[in-house]
């Protein structure tokens, strides 16, 4: 063993005092300013949100530059501030004359965005007063319209395979962004598209530009958090994607970017040919976890388009061949597409089902279609082909009940045998991966991204993903929904308990001991079961404070706290038996404002992470949404928590296997600190 420090040659004090000293500087950041939050939009960013530039359509006037290069033209580059947060709930409501002013600073087309929305939207666009790049978007790109013709929620493999698809059917370019990106099954199916993609292009005569960027920790990144991979690692074990020779008619370039030490590239969305984007939750690794994805379409994708570009941040090299060629210019619609259509379709023509499983699979009897699967791929034309071969594996084989099929389809990502245990179901009330969307018109979408802040403390908090959920929580009338892995970050409770004070019903869904051994450590929130407990603890003489009179027990009853059960499950499955998870990302408000995308409700995300998440302003999406989160799992049935203590107990009182409950002991933060070890070497394989 060696020596201490102070009495190691090799480590003299003077270096360890210099690390001491270093840390406590990066922790507390005595140079950075001190801001008072925005609560108006100024003329600065007013004069940003209207101009009609941005710097994606900047870079087209010289590519030869670097993002970075017109972030500090347009905008002065990127400004470190720590803001004076004050919760929502306590400050001024934005006025009438705000919203107008709110309205004018995005480009809504002929829709409308609702009162709710401008709300969310004026508070988000309040929080890029001192870095208008903190939200990762061109300001003038930030509010905008869109369709959403596809979700998937369903197991990770089924994202990859519509992933897949979209690589295959690329003309020009792929920009792929992910946080962890690990040599598995998932990977396969996105290599297995790369290789697919490369052969079409050959018989085009035609080089295909691919772009990729994870979060794969390294020490050059200390340096320059964004590094180019070369060849002979992200054709390694780790990864293994394609070689050069593998793929001779893709260039392919790859970037691994982190900001020390907490700032994640925690981003997961992709593009194609500047006509489609993907935002995700799923990273591209095996899990059990159930995911959700959105398929957009619209000028909202030249939005995703110039956060892809601010994110990749250096010169690119080869250049993105659709730079000059705006989405908002495109005719490519799939909600216009004869075949997507007719996924609508009956005798009486355009009719929306409501049979419960609210869309036909296309599916006809004795029809069999050969699996999409890594290392065999089958690939399709259209979106309403993927659905039918997806579809047609959750029919059951013979011998087996509708459940068993959904019991075999969630095992098969992880090769899991994990038996069923929920009775059995009615096939229009099985499990539906793909959720196609009614066609529609371009409806108002705001990005809420926030930027990576490395720093070890927890004060970047005024950036517009955190604004924009605050300010519906704050703003919400009647429901909050919210599904999210963990819900521990600080802001988040006092603003959810004010909502429930006033009247709003206000459910979540956790996944029970999801990254528990993370979230003991010290500034992290506490395990979902913690903070379940404290906030039924802060409502148990609470009253709702308006003085009429309404008792504790009546407004704890407007909290609805459910552990994620699975479609097949009639119980919670702890998440470090990785069987059955949930990572799904999405908060509702009032029936039709939408927050999907990748944050968690946790201080990672909440403080740290690069983050890219859709807002939308539909009534009838956010209706399908709830729909299909109903039909894919049965959490709502079985995964209630008690209204007393937040904890989850079968009908004879236990526990769910596993679960550390309310009081993890004194030395919890040991724990966590045990768990981060074994998260760094792998042992937990499921990132958020």
């Amino acid at each position: 063993m060696p020596f201490p420090l102070q009495f190691n040659p090799l480590f003299p004090s003077s270096v360890f005092i210099a690390i001491i000293v270093s840390g406590y500087l990066y922790h507390h950041l005595p140079w950075v300013p001190r801001r008072t939050m925005a609560t108006r939009i100024s003329d600065k960013i007013y004069r940003y949100c209207t101009e009609p530039y941005s710097l994606s359509s900047s870079l087209t006037k010289d590519p030869t530059k670097s993002a970075a290069h017109y972030a500090q033209q347009l905008y002065g580059g990127e400004r470190m501030a720590i803001m004076e947060h004050q919760p929502p709930h306590l400050r001024k409501p934005a006025s009438q004359e705000d919203l107008e002013r709110a309205r004018q600073c995005g480009n809504w087309g002929s829709s409308t965005p609702s009162d709710l929305f401008l709300r969310c939207f004026h508070d988000a666009l309040c929080s890029l007063e001192h870095d208008p790049l903190v939200g990762m978007v061109s300001p003038s790109l930030m509010g905008t319209t869109g369709t959403i013709p596809l979700t998937i929620l369903a197991p990770l493999p089924d994202i990859c395979k519509h992933m897949s698809n979209l690589i295959v059917r690329a003309k020009k370019e792929v920009f792929l962004a992910t946080n962890f990106w690990v040599s598995s099954t998932a990977s396969r199916l996105i290599t297995d598209a790369l290789l697919e993609l490369s052969a079409r292009a050959g018989s085009r005569n035609q080089k295909m530009i691919v772009k990729i960027m994870y979060d794969r920790g390294n020490v050059k990144q200390a340096i320059d958090n964004h590094q180019i991979v070369p060849v002979s690692e992200y054709t390694g074990s780790a990864v293994k994607l394609p070689s050069p020779e593998q793929i001779p008619n893709i260039d392919m370039q790859v970037q691994n970017f982190h900001r020390p030490m907490l700032g994640t590239f925690h981003s997961k969305f992709m593009i194609v040919d500047r006509e489609i984007a993907i935002v995700q939750s799923n990273n591209i690794q095996d899990n059990d976890n159930l995911e959700m994805m959105t398929h957009l379409e619209g000028a909202v994708v030249d939005s995703l388009y110039d956060t892809a570009i601010l994110s990749w941040e250096k010169v690119m090299e080869p250049l993105l061949p659709c730079l000059g060629t705006p989405a908002m210019e495109s005719k490519y619609s799939t909600c216009e597409d004869l075949a997507f259509r007719a996924l609508f379709e009956d005798r009486n023509g355009m009719k929306e089902n409501t049979d419960g499983r609210k869309r036909d699979s296309g599916i006809s009897e004795g029809e069999s279609l050969p699996p999409h699967a890594a290392g065999d791929p089958h690939y399709d034309a259209d979106i309403a082909s993927e659905m039918k071969r997806v579809h047609q594996t959750l029919i059951p084989k013979p011998g087996e009940t509708n459940r068993d099929a959904v019991t075999r389809h969630l095992n098969l990502a992880t090769k899991l045998s994990q038996p069923g245990t929920a009775p059995d179901f009615p096939l229009p009330s099985s499990m539906t991966p793909y959720v196609p969307h009614t066609p529609h018109s371009p409806f108002p979408i705001a990005l809420v991204n926030r930027h990576p802040f490395g720093a070890p403390n927890n004060t970047s908090l005024s950036v517009p993903q955190n604004a924009a959920w605050l300010s519906a929580i704050a703003n919400a009338t009647s429901t909050i929904f919210i599904q999210t892995p963990d819900l521990n970050a600080a802001p988040l409770i006092p603003a959810l308990l004010s909502a429930v004070k006033r009247g709003v019903e206000v459910t979540y869904y956790v996944c029970l001991g999801y990254n528990d051994s993370g979230e003991l450590l010290p500034g992290q929130g506490g395990t979902n079961e913690m903070v379940a407990n404290t906030l039924y603890t802060s409502l148990e003489n609470a009253g709702d404070g308006d003085g009429d009179g309404e008792g504790n027990e009546e407004v704890r009853k407007r909290l609805h706290v459910h552990y994620y059960v699975a479609k097949d499950q009639v119980m919670p499955i702890h998440n470090k038996f990785k069987k059955r998870s949930c990572h799904v990302k999405l908060m509702i408000v009032d029936g039709h404002l939408g927050i999907q995308g990748n944050g968690n409700q946790d201080t990672q995300s909440w403080c740290h992470s690069m983050e890219v998440n859709v807002m939308i302003d539909s009534k009838e999406i956010c209706g399908e949404w709830q729909e299909a989160l109903k039909r894919n799992q049965n959490t709502h049935i079985y995964g209630a928590a008690s209204q007393t203590d937040g904890i989850w107990r079968d009908a004879g009182g236990k526990e769910a296997d596993g679960a550390i409950g309310k009081d993890p002991g004194r030395f919890s933060w040991a724990k966590g600190v045990v768990g981060a070890v074994q998260r760094v070497r792998g042992v937990h394989h499921s990132l958020n």
